[in-house]
């Protein structure tokens, strides 16, 4: 089981850079963002600068899409990163959510995402592909390497999933969903002459480490929402019966709308509808020992590897304490030992992910004094 950490590309992108240089200290196989332009900087700039500072992480995007950037410019920007650091990237993709609809587009075709995983795939390891009645090939890329994972929910696009993708990202942590849908991308893997057992599964979740559940739940409600847009679209193409596990399309019944200035962020007002059962189901809650049985029941499942999402800031700032953070090894090695030594650990966003950061402290604001700030806060811990 590898566990990586998925940030937001908010300003400052050295504060974006220094977090990938701490989760790698810390252990973090994999550095995951967000792909937004309009919403967030321009994560492939950020991750140049993060291959450059680091040795061992994966960085790719979680996820992007075919339709903001030429499927030839994508594959490009990932074969030339891996002949700049070593094959040290991965590719995330999905039919596209906040960077699409924010220019008043819509999500791309199942067809459309398919030929764009097979032509990014293609090029990023130096292979022919046909495009436009044209062979292209990056002849300067020949020992390029590049997995290319889907995200994906609803039955077509689960489908498309195991006859295309190297990786499957199912973001929420819900272990009865999770096997239904991993069972539902291998019966297509199979049914496509594929071998089930060598797709990858990436189960991405906010985790939030701590005793006030009430609190957790208000800070990681906003998940539910992201989670309800994909599930809206499902219906509208499905219906609500049966393409999906219930619990999926149940909840979005009281969704009225949503505001993709505030996608991604704790406080959402357009989320209020998701209620607790959902948020508890789809994340990772509660105290450490909570977080450890359902981490142990996605390890026993084989549901392959976990990222924690980050806590969304509000405002651009994120300021809430960071807690348990006195001694974050310890709480490692715990995580470790209930897991059974996996060569990688869990550091929760709010728990105690700043590695060895003094309580009260925060990520580009501090909880103390009103002066932004790059981590640690240098006003009130010099």
């Amino acid at each position: 089981m590898d566990i990586g950490v998925v940030l937001q590309c908010d300003p400052p992108a050295m504060g974006v850079v220094e977090l990938a240089k701490r989760a790698e200290a810390a252990g973090f196989s994999h550095v995951w963002t967000f792909d937004s332009h309009v919403l967030w900087q321009e994560p492939f700039v950020i991750y140049s600068k993060i291959l450059a500072d680091t040795q061992r992480v994966v960085v790719g995007p979680m996820v992007t899409n075919p339709g903001t950037r030429d499927w030839t410019v994508t594959a490009s920007l990932f074969a030339t990163l891996n002949e700049m650091y070593g094959n040290r990237t991965i590719c995330g993709i999905g039919r596209g959510d906040s960077a699409v609809r924010v220019l008043g587009a819509r999500p791309t075709t199942l067809a459309e995402l398919r030929e764009c995983v097979q032509v990014i795939r293609e090029l990023g390891n130096g292979r022919p592909v046909r495009l436009r009645e044209r062979d292209l090939q990056f002849a300067w890329a020949p020992d390029s390497r590049l997995e290319v994972w889907v995200a994906a929910y609803g039955p077509k696009a689960l489908a498309l999933t195991g006859e295309v993708g190297d990786g499957y990202i199912l973001q929420l942590a819900d272990p009865d969903i999770a096997a239904w849908m991993i069972k539902a991308v291998r019966a297509a893997a199979e049914q496509a002459g594929r071998d089930p057992a060598a797709i990858k599964f990436c189960v991405a979740a906010p985790a939030y480490v701590g005793d006030d559940l009430a609190h957790q739940r208000d800070q990681t409600r906003w998940f539910g929402g992201m989670v309800g847009n994909h599930v809206a679209d499902i219906v509208a193409r499905y219906g609500a019966q049966g393409a999906v596990p219930a619990v999926l399309t149940d909840y979005i019944k009281g969704r009225t709308g949503y505001d993709y200035a505030q996608h991604g962020r704790a406080g959402n007002v357009h989320t209020d509808f998701v209620p607790d059962e959902v948020v508890d189901r789809f994340c990772i809650l509660g105290p450490v020992e909570q977080h450890l049985k359902r981490l142990a029941e996605l390890k026993g499942a084989r549901r392959g590897p976990v990222r924690p999402v980050p806590a969304a800031r509000r405002e651009g700032v994120h300021a809430r304490r960071l807690r348990r953070a006195r001694h974050p090894g310890r709480l490692m090695r715990r995580v470790l030992g209930a897991l059974g030594g996996f060569a990688a650990f869990v550091a929760l966003w709010e728990g105690y992910k700043a590695v060895g950061a003094p309580e009260g402290t925060a990520l580009w604001g501090c909880t103390s004094c009103p002066a932004p700030t790059t981590f640690p806060c240098r006003t009130c811990t010099p």
